[in-house]
């Protein structure tokens, strides 16, 4: 009894250290075993909105715009006369991308800062022979009743389903068309956005979109339910007016008479649909 009242605070010390270190070593051992899962963050957004073809459009068109470089690009004209024919733009983008003309656009108006040799609404020059972006607040839009072609169609996302979130297969139509090629009646002054609202809202068919002031244009986000990175984190809407893909927003593109307008999704930044604007051009 007298070695215990002696040293009992000793023994109990050492024995909680014991205790101590075994449940360490062992706890350790499972960790090193069985360390969980890595998380990783995804930087791509809309441009890289406005769009994701914003990336950003971009998306959309304007990568996706675009909202993705994809945002803005992604959604981000009138046929053009032979002789005003654009020249198609350098480093690899698609065939419906041309390279701007700062010329050309200050000739008609465009005022670029020269620290950016973009507009104010961070817009580059646009190619030769292509109409140049009308701000929305600018807009006047008569009575005049004109007519285009609009049509929304997904069948990228056909070859590419194994991208797409599952709960949005059932969303995709079987030949990847949303609303076929139809000939819409639109008023003079109207944007490719002002159209493809009314429409769709006509055909009962779901839209989103959001107003982006950096862009002064609506960034459209989903289409059928369709959104944004639901195939792919370079997936998104673009537009296209005549088989170019202009380069800033569908609320900024003032339509003319018999203009063909199609929204295609993109599955990769527009490389698939042929609206890939290349790094530097």
């Amino acid at each position: 009894m007298k070695f215990w009242s002696k040293y009992k605070t000793k023994i109990v010390l050492a024995i909680l250290a014991a205790v101590i270190l075994t449940g360490a070593y062992i706890w350790g051992g499972n960790y090193s075993k069985n360390p969980g899962t890595a998380v990783t963050v995804s930087t791509v957004g809309p441009e890289a909105s406005e769009q994701s073809p914003a990336t950003s459009p971009t998306p959309s068109a304007a990568v996706f715009p675009i909202t993705s470089p994809a945002a803005t690009a992604s959604q981000n004209s009138p046929a053009v006369s032979p002789e005003a024919k654009p020249a198609a733009a350098p480093d690899g983008s698609s065939e419906g991308v041309y390279a701007g003309s700062k010329e050309y656009s200050e000739s008609k108006g465009m005022v670029i800062n020269s620290e950016t040799g973009k507009d104010k609404y961070l817009t580059d020059p646009v190619p030769e022979g292509k109409p140049l972006p009308v701000e929305p607040q600018n807009a006047v839009i008569t009575e005049k009743k004109l007519t285009c072609t609009l049509s929304v169609r997904c069948d990228t996302i056909l070859n590419n389903m194994k991208l797409l979130k599952k709960d949005k297969w059932k969303l995709v139509p079987k030949d990847g068309v949303i609303f076929a090629a139809k000939t819409v009646t639109f008023y003079e002054g109207e944007s490719v956005f002002n159209v493809l609202q009314r429409e769709m809202k006509r055909a009962k068919i779901h839209m989103e979109f959001e107003n982006t002031p950096i862009y002064n244009s609506a960034y459209i986000e989903g289409i059928n339910n369709l959104y944004e990175f639901d195939a792919g984190e370079l997936s998104g809407w673009m537009y296209k007016v005549n088989g170019w893909f202009p380069n800033y927003g569908c609320s900024r593109y003032q339509l003319k008479d018999g203009d063909a307008v199609e929204w295609v999704y993109t599955c990769d930044l527009g490389r698939d649909v042929g609206g890939y604007y290349a790094v530097g051009s």
